[in-house]
């Protein structure tokens, strides 16, 4: 009995490290364009949790990602399963595009604090154009009420 244990577990240990090699596909997409894919991907699915300009929520936008790279979705799943075979190559891709990620938040970030600093800039003008406004108001009204006593 001990034995056909031993036997079943090396079995199972020897089919649990899998050494499969699976084919290249022919119209692999590059370790780079998957980065840039993959990156757009996350976008686009994140994107679907927020309303766009019409208020429409939950919007599929990974079309538009695949024919902003003329890709379709077979050829992106046949890529995707090949570099999971390769996990290193894989892991790779992955943190290119958490950096990626990370880049463009940092990016975004600076804008929206550009955007806020205008604002800001552009109240103040405001708020400073109706003080000139109200104190030359008050000036014309002062001299009216000066020349109407003489």
């Amino acid at each position: 009995m001990k034995k056909q244990a031993v036997i079943l577990l090396s079995i199972l240990a020897i089919a649990c490290n899998s050494n499969t090699i699976f084919e290249k596909p022919k119209d692999l997409i590059s370790e780079e364009e998957m980065v840039l894919l993959l990156t757009d991907l996350y976008i686009a699915t994140a994107a679907k949790s927020y309303a766009n300009k019409q208020d429409d929520k939950n919007v599929d936008y990974t079309f538009i990602v695949f024919e902003k790279y003329g890709i379709d979705s077979a050829r992106f799943k046949r890529s995707n399963f090949y570099y999971t075979t390769k996990i290193d190559d894989y892991d790779k891709i992955y943190l290119q595009v958490q950096a990626n990620i990370k880049t463009l938040k940092e990016k975004q970030t600076a804008l929206i604090k550009v955007r806020d600093s205008i604002k800001r800039d552009s109240l103040r003008v405001v708020r400073k154009a109706k003080k000139v406004n109200d104190s030359i108001v008050k000036a014309i009204k002062k001299r009216d009420l000066s020349k109407n006593k003489d």
